[in-house]
């Protein structure tokens, strides 16, 4: 079996491939912290400005006002006098290759494969995060290793990556550390993808559309009332990134988790499809994810399958085109169509393309083209 082909049996099975000697991407079932192997990249902030309490961290609207030796909210920033330093420089605590359709991205170099790291950290605290171990802690209490920006764009050289995702707690939060790796990546020829929550303030971000290729947004709640109480932040500055990155030229892809009890209600995805086709993402892949009772919501029972297929149908009403369920295997919910033709043009199972019917980024059978980047494009 060929490497290629190992990594996507094993990831189509939901496992990940850890390179640099063991899985660090749980804190919660290693050792102690006194135990763990804690390599803490502290250096200078950017984006932040000094105040009369302190200093102000500028990187996301929580836009936390430290006084000397408090820590951010996002668990990973630390005020030094009237300095604010990052402590997630250089310290991944999850490096996996991965298939770019885990992140999910479907449009974007299908079957290609997405070098992805992590630090501790994020500057939300979802009640139903899936990485609650490495994303509700500090870098401090994670078992990391050392990697520069250039050792992690030569790691994903040598395992034949197409890309580098940031991506499994919150990239915002490694700012720096995204930035420079994903500049390294650039100039060596490799993509960059950012796995985000979107909650960011638009200098950083307009900072960061120079270096990046292609992201996926979590839009969590339409609701400004949910998404403040499931995330602990405003769903406002994550529609103004969803915004600024498609004008940016971006390839932007959304996924919307359903929660039972939460997200699930139909007049609010209505209202957030609605809104979606008007602001001109009509073209732009949108998942709806199946939840699974994790972290503080194990009380809720999964996603019904039916809750996601009735979202899908209301968003393809409401004129999106690319609609797609997650986290859900076997029942055709990844499958891409001709919105012209209605033909089957990429049938997938898991991670894996069965079928393909793409020719030249366009409807084989029609010809319409599919918006993407599918291996043309540089």
């Amino acid at each position: 079996m060929k490497k290629r082909e190992f990594l996507k049996s094993i990831l189509y099975a939901g496992g990940s491939c850890c390179l640099f000697g063991w899985n660090t991407a749980r804190a919660a079932g290693g050792p102690a912290a006194s135990e763990a192997k804690n390599l803490v990249g502290e250096r200078e902030a950017s984006h932040y400005s000094p105040t009369p309490r302190g200093v102000k961290c500028l990187i996301c609207p929580n836009e936390c006002n430290l006084k000397d030796g408090e820590i951010s909210v996002c668990h990973n920033r630390i005020a030094r006098g009237d300095k604010l330093y990052t402590m997630a420089y250089g310290n991944p605590c999850a490096v996996h290759v991965d298939p770019v359709e885990k992140k999910p991205l479907l449009h974007f170099h299908p079957e290609s494969l997405a070098f992805s790291i992590a630090t501790a950290g994020c500057n939300f605290a979802c009640l139903n995060c899936q990485n609650w171990e490495i994303s509700q802690v500090s870098p401090t209490e994670t078992r990391n290793e050392s990697a520069s920006p250039e050792e992690i764009v030569a790691a994903a050289a040598r395992e034949g990556c197409l890309s580098i995702a940031y991506t499994y707690s919150e990239p915002v939060t490694f700012f720096e550390y995204m930035r420079d790796t994903a500049t390294v990546a650039r100039d060596k020829g490799l993509k960059n993808i950012m796995v985000s929550n979107g909650y960011i303030n638009p200098k950083p971000l307009l900072e960061l559309c120079r270096v990046i290729d292609a992201a996926n947004i979590d839009l969590k709640s339409f609701d400004p009332d949910i998404h403040l109480k499931l995330t602990g932040g405003k769903v406002e500055p994550v529609l103004a990134t969803l915004k600024t990155m498609k004008e940016r030229g971006i390839w932007l892809e959304i996924t919307n988790l359903v929660v039972p009890s939460w997200t699930d209600d139909f007049e609010m995805i209505s209202k957030m499809v609605d809104w979606l086709a008007k602001e001109g993402f009509a073209d732009v892949p949108l998942h709806f994810s199946r939840f699974q009772p994790l972290y503080k919501l194990t009380r809720l029972p999964p996603t019904p399958v039916a809750t996601l297929t009735k979202a899908r149908e209301i968003a393809v009403r409401a004129g999106l085109k690319y609609v797609y369920i997650g986290n859900v295997p076997g029942i055709g919910g990844q499958d891409t169509y001709c919105p012209s033709c209605k033909t089957l043009l990429v049938k997938r199972m898991g991670f894996a393309i069965q079928e393909n019917h793409l020719s030249g980024g366009k409807c084989s059978k029609c010809g319409t083209p599919i918006p993407g980047r599918w291996g043309q494009e540089t």
